[in-house]
């Protein structure tokens, strides 16, 4: 973390280096935006065609063929998960949370889109609803559904505690995978990948820049909305950390199932095509 140091002295331009203005890393003014229009008015006379239900401190798997909506919902108590999203035939294309934050920002809302990783790099889902659209950004600097947190795992667990764990998100969403392929757990255990933190409340300290969470403003009935741009294989863990006010990994916390809803629309959103893998040559040349 960033601390003043005594030991470092500061340069005599030092105020003058710190007021220099930020460019933006990714500007987005070309970037290809959904129409958001299209998506809502094809959910009119849509039909719920699977819903899942995740239970606390687990995962399970979805399928969602492209073209259609799925809703991750809250409906005992405040609760939040960690998301895998794959290319249902291609778990090497997988969702890239590192560029969809630099792409979106820290944290996701309606219209944002969750892109794959490289070198497929196009948007695999949607954000179509977010029913915590109105939290924004509190006074501590934190938000909803965060790009940043990787998701919690055993590893660190047992690094900062020298405990075994085995209902870290890390843990839960290995196991729905393997149950899933019918595959061994060390031999999915490389696709699981860094999450987007569905309902989770986080941001970074003013001081210390270390990430944070606090109690989620989820509730009953509250939702996050996607439409499937690819043909997507999910998994959903929800956190043992329940709505992470208090421990992030536990059996003490109090936690409650998240359902996934999967609606097929009458038909595609007006003009809607799914988007292809990136253009990009490959030839990565000298």
């Amino acid at each position: 973390m960033k601390q003043a140091r005594n030991d470092v002295t500061a340069p005599s331009d030092a105020d003058a280096r710190r007021r220099i203005a930020p460019v933006i890393c990714y500007p987005v003014d070309t970037l290809p935006r959904p129409d958001l229009a299209a998506y809502q008015a094809a959910r009119d006379g849509w039909q719920k065609v699977d819903e899942v239900i995740v239970p606390p401190r687990d995962a399970r798997c979805f399928h969602v063929p492209a073209g259609c909506f799925f809703r991750i919902v809250s409906i005992e108590g405040p609760q939040v998960g960690d998301l895998n999203l794959w290319a249902a035939d291609d778990l090497d294309e997988r969702f890239f949370s590192g560029k969809t934050r630099a792409l979106h920002g820290t944290h996701l809302s309606t219209g944002d889109q969750l892109w794959s990783s490289l070198p497929y790099l196009r948007p695999m889902a949607t954000i179509t609803h977010d029913t915590l659209d109105w939290y924004g950004f509190d006074e501590y600097g934190g938000s909803v559904h965060d790009v940043i947190g990787t998701r919690c795992d055993p590893y660190t667990h047992r690094l900062l505690s020298g405990h075994e764990y085995h209902h870290c998100c890390h843990s839960n969403l290995t196991r729905s995978l393997a149950d899933r392929l019918g595959r061994p757990k060390e031999q999915v255990e490389p696709a699981v990948h860094d999450v987007l933190n569905v309902f989770m409340c986080t941001g970074f300290t003013r001081d210390t820049g270390q990430y944070f969470m606090k109690a989620s403003p989820v509730r009953p009935g509250d939702y996050l909305e996607f439409f499937a741009e690819i043909d997507l294989l999910g998994a959903l863990s929800a956190c043992p950390g329940g709505d992470c006010s208090t421990e992030h990994s536990s059996d003490v916390a109090v936690c409650h199932p998240l359902l996934v809803e999967v609606y097929g629309p009458k038909a595609p959103p007006q003009g809607w095509t799914s988007p292809p893998r990136s253009g990009y040559s490959r030839k990565h040349e000298d």
